[in-house]
């Protein structure tokens, strides 16, 4: 897989280098700024970018700007957003694009080297990686549309969001897979999601919410 990755603290990226290096990926850039992580994208077409989000120029949301930049421009890069913080607003957008190679990671909830290794790679195979704080957060930014869903459904949507299968969410929540099948379909239900082939249909109903 090849990466390349925007972070603007010196020692951190050179820490995500080497993280991603051992582990047999080729990291073909590592930029500190916006534009930079743009430029990088352009000429090395990466499968994988590891964005953070408060960069320069501006040290605001530039890098997650970036990011949905690069996903309307080169939809086959799959993003990591990988960061200190959750920007509901701009995660809300990017999260619009699509799931499909999409992952939000929060610094101080990746617990060792190899959870991060393993979300990189899932992301990279065009999986989904959310964090649950992430998730949680943007379910709190615009809660009315889940008045419609049972508190267990609430907990169903929470752990689809985070990308779980239905048998993940089972074994999570101590329930049967059949169990789990009604209450996914209860969610489509008043979601207002039609029917779709989709491998992310799970989290394309926390997208859909977060339109409404």
């Amino acid at each position: 897989m090849r990466v390349v990755i925007a972070e603007d603290a010196v020692l951190l990226r050179a820490g995500l280098v080497a993280v991603l290096e051992e582990s047999g990926e080729e990291v073909v850039a590592a930029v500190g700024d916006a534009p930079a992580l743009i430029d990088a994208v352009d000429r090395h077409r990466p499968d994988l970018a590891v964005v953070d989000i408060r960069m320069p120029p501006d040290l605001t949301d530039d890098g997650l700007r970036a990011a949905i930049d690069i996903r309307l421009r080169w939809p086959g890069t799959a993003i990591l957003v990988f960061s200190q913080y959750v920007e509901q607003a701009f995660a809300a957008e990017l999260l619009a694009t699509g799931t499909e190679g999409l992952g939000y990671l929060l610094k101080d909830r990746v617990a060792d080297v190899s959870e991060f290794r393993d979300a990189a790679r899932r992301v990279g195979a065009r999986g989904t990686a959310l964090d649950p704080e992430v998730v949680a957060q943007l379910l709190a930014r615009s809660r009315h549309p889940l008045d419609r869903l049972t508190p267990r459904e609430k907990e169903v949507l929470a752990l689809m969001a985070e990308g779980h299968s239905n048998q993940g969410i089972a074994r999570r929540l101590v329930v049967s897979d059949g169990a789990v099948e009604k209450h996914v379909g209860s969610v489509f239900t008043k979601l207002d999601l039609p029917p779709t082939d989709s491998t992310n249909r799970r989290v394309l109903a926390v997208l859909r919410w977060l339109e409404s």
